[in-house]
């Protein structure tokens, strides 16, 4: 499985003093495209020339919150659902291992406006997370 390490930073804080639920949005957003990056997936070349991976659904399950420097991972482990789909499962897990987050998003890829199959790369990707 696929980890970022990360820490919290005092302005993704809000005045009750935890991350604020969007942030953690962008941590999974962060991991998912490390995770690409590691397979030598280069997300903005795949842009240029016109497949987009597109997120349609997020879910986020809130357990505990991250607190100013709590440090922590964010895990990814990427599936296929379908020819256009890939579903990212991903967990915040605080450093003395406690769950933070379950998160569940999905996205989809569409190839010059109109929905395609997965890149080949991208499948290459999954199949060598999964071995």
């Amino acid at each position: 499985m696929f980890r970022v390490s990360m820490q919290v930073r005092d302005y993704e804080c809000d005045l009750q003093g935890v991350v604020n639920n969007a942030v953690y949005q962008n941590y999974l957003e962060h991991a998912r495209h490390a995770f690409l990056h590691h397979h030598g997936i280069d997300f903005a070349a795949l842009t240029r020339e016109g497949v987009h991976l597109m997120l349609i659904r997020a879910e986020l399950d809130y357990k505990a919150p991250l607190k100013p420097n709590d440090r922590f991972e964010v895990t990814v482990c990427m599936v296929p659902e379908g020819r256009m789909k890939a579903v990212f499962e991903q967990k915040i897990v605080r450093d003395d291992g406690q769950l933070m987050v379950d998160a569940r998003t999905i996205g989809v890829n569409t190839c010059n406006g109109r929905p395609a199959r997965l890149p080949a790369e991208l499948i290459a990707a999954m199949d060598e997370e999964r071995a």
